[in-house]
């Protein structure tokens, strides 16, 4: 009897999840403050919201009183939060941890998740990095790993995972939820790149040749020095897996002259992808890596044999000048090239405004173009990330039809690291124009970017697994 009683409850409960997600998730955390009091600051510094949760409130001796639910309900409760909500009630007590952990070591919770924004702010400590929820309006604190974040580039976000550029001009991976990081095959490796020892072997500098698998440069190479060198070099990283081998791959868009590399996991070194520049998105799909140059070009690697083949597959039409492109898988299946449209900007005030965003839908088969102003139910998310297009139907907290946008152009991100940042919310319909939140939360430096929050864990040898 008991038995088919908690069967029915959980029904409903699923039920109500289904009907009012929002409103439940808003009442079950509503308490947290509360609930939180009397645990021990470890439980919940490493993951807090600002606005409500403070690491000094746990030193108070006043004891919270939890409410004993059942861990199939708490489970049922849990699967329908997005993550740093899900993080945050895993934090509460050792029974809430046990449905969290549990949640997830079963492959249960595949919540889709709204896109947040990361960025730094200077009043914060240089190790925290700040998540702004689109779904809660509100946002959270982390502390990440060293070395600080505010000292690194963020040069890419793919699957829940940053690709960040140090001091020295080396990247890692890093997963912002689950702090875990791995570093990525040396910056030294790369094809055009020759390091310089000092007298005590140390590398000192870089030199950093011209070449490219269509020309060669006549120009003497260039000499960085190690902090130097992140300013000329990375420009923007994705994280790809790669269901062929249960792994993935890291492709890197870097000068000279916009070239790709790529590395696999378990590589100790970079691939060069000739012959092909100027690239500015990529997408990988079925061992495939698509890529979209300034002439609207877009290149097909095939990186699933022994030897990498290349073609050119589509050149998109020139309707229109623009500062950047954007290669988008669509849910139907067609193919989306962003153009990000600049009209508003001044170099010399260090003014810089995205004024539209114009798209072309490309059919599965690659043989029809079509310009589009409309995506209808759907939204477009652009900029140093993987480039989306998500339903607003199932992401409520989204506007329909928009390019949510943050900046990226490249003079901006290296060249002019203290001037004001263009992100904000685009209408496609009538190229009106919206900031994302007033006033703005986040430091110019790194420039803030676009992560949809993952709790896989990175394997450096393999691949990225659901568990902890």
């Amino acid at each position: 009897m008991e038995t088919c009683s908690i069967v029915a409850r959980i029904m409903r409960l699923q039920d109500l999840v289904a009907m009012y997600r929002h409103k439940l998730c808003s009442l079950v955390f509503r308490s947290l403050p509360r609930l939180l009091l009397g645990f021990p600051p470890s439980s919940i510094r490493k993951f807090f919201r600002d606005e409500h949760v403070h690491v000094a409130l746990t030193e108070t001796k006043m004891a919270a009183t939890l409410p004993e639910l059942p861990q199939d309900i708490l489970m049922v409760i849990f699967a329908a939060l997005e993550i740093p909500d899900l993080v945050c009630a895993g934090s509460v007590c050792s029974s809430w941890h046990s449905a969290y952990a549990e949640l997830r070591s079963l492959g249960k919770y595949k919540q889709g998740q709204t896109p947040c924004l990361v960025y730094t702010s200077e009043s914060d400590p240089d190790d925290v990095l700040s998540l702004y929820s689109l779904a809660e309006k509100r946002s959270y604190k982390l502390t990440l790993p060293q070395p600080p974040i505010r000292s690194r580039y963020l040069i890419g976000s793919s699957h829940g995972l940053l690709v960040t550029v140090d001091e020295r001009s080396e990247m890692h991976l890093l997963n912002p939820i689950t702090c875990e990081q791995i570093a990525l095959p040396s910056v030294s490796t790369i094809e055009h790149l020759k390091p310089i020892f000092d007298e005590h072997g140390d590398v000192c500098k870089y030199e950093m040749s011209g070449h490219s698998g269509s020309y060669s440069s006549y120009n003497p190479p260039f000499i960085f020095a190690l902090a130097e060198l992140r300013d000329r070099l990375q420009w923007k990283a994705f994280v790809f897996p790669d269901t062929s081998t249960g792994s993935y791959i890291v492709v890197l868009i870097h000068n000279p002259q916009a070239q790709l590399s790529f590395a696999k996991a378990g590589d100790d070194k970079w691939t060069w992808l000739p012959p092909h520049y100027l690239h500015e998105d990529c997408m990988y799909k079925d061992g495939i890596l698509y890529a979209v140059n300034t002439k609207g070009e877009i290149h097909a690697f095939d990186l699933s044999g022994p030897v990498v083949t290349v073609k050119t597959i589509i050149t998109a039409p020139k309707h229109y000048d623009c500062d950047s492109r954007y290669i988008v898988q669509a849910p139907w299946g067609s193919l989306l090239l962003a153009f990000r449209i600049v009209h508003d900007h001044d170099l010399e005030y260090e003014y810089w405004k995205t004024t539209e965003t114009k798209i072309c839908e490309i059919d599965a088969l690659w043989n029809n173009i079509e310009l589009t102003n409309c995506l209808r139910d759907h939204v477009l998310f652009l900029g140093h990330n993987l480039s989306l297009c998500l339903s607003a139907d199932e992401y409520p907290a989204l506007k329909a039809n928009c390019s949510y946008f943050t900046d990226d152009n490249y003079l901006w991100t290296v060249g002019y690291k203290n001037n004001h940042r263009d992100v904000g919310i685009l209408k496609l319909n009538d190229k009106s124009r919206e900031e994302l939140v007033s006033p703005q939360l986040w430091s110019n430096c790194p420039a803030p970017m676009w992560i949809t929050p993952d709790l896989r864990k990175i394997n450096a040898m393999g691949s990225m697994s659901q568990q902890l």
